[in-house]
């Protein structure tokens, strides 16, 4: 997959907008919205979402297509900004299971993404949202793959989504003819799963 720097154009300033709470969702090319238009992509919807109940909350879109665990943990400190954020979403892995990436690897970098957005700010909230790989890569390494996410989310005691593209992964009607990134409708999908997990931290939503 190829990498995409359109991305830095979403991040002006590394501020929020006046009065508003940030949300980092440091992803790869499902987060960036591979092969569609930008606002067609989860973070675009999930701002929506925020802005149809009146949430005090800027969605910053921080995917690259491409992007791996390693990539993310160098990139962190710059996503965040400053002054960090108040919510952070990490969607990355996909392409570390695609590359044959060691599950300890890919287990150390989403330790250090988390150590490093709590250095920022000791109180943001993180989800980590969980990715799997398909059953040709082998049962061992699928199963030690699936394992990475939850067991970080339980160690580093932040929320967990378990599969970030539960009900559309393999689905060929929700993803482009590359079977591997959502349509507009999968991309609805996983907005979402999202928000289901995602609204349940902010104090704002009554749970």
């Amino acid at each position: 997959m190829s990498v995409s720097l359109g991305w830095m154009a979403t991040l002006p300033a590394q501020t929020a907008a006046v009065g508003k709470k940030r949300i980092v969702v440091l992803g790869d090319s499902i987060s960036a919205g591979y092969g569609l238009d930008r606002d067609q992509a989860y973070p675009a919807l999930l701002q929506k979402k925020m802005d149809a109940e009146g949430l005090p909350y800027e969605v910053v879109n921080a995917g690259v297509s491409g992007d791996t665990t390693a990539g993310g943990l160098r990139r962190i400190d710059w996503a965040l900004g400053p002054k960090g954020a108040d919510v952070l979403v990490i969607a990355l892995g996909g392409n570390d299971g695609l590359r044959g990436v060691s599950p300890d690897q890919t287990e150390k970098n989403l330790t250090g993404i988390v150590a490093k957005a709590r250095a920022k700010n000791p109180t943001i909230k993180i989800l980590i949202a969980g990715m799997q790989m398909p059953d040709n890569l082998g049962p061992k390494y699928v199963e030690a793959f699936k394992a990475v996410f939850p067991k970080v989310s339980t160690a580093e005691k932040t929320d967990l989504l378990p599969y970030l593209l539960e009900g559309v992964g393999g689905d060929e009607k929700l993803n482009q003819p590359d079977r591997i990134h959502p349509t507009a409708e999968g991309q609805q999908k996983i907005a979402d799963l999202v928000w289901a997990k995602l609204k349940a931290l902010l104090p704002e939503v009554g749970n």
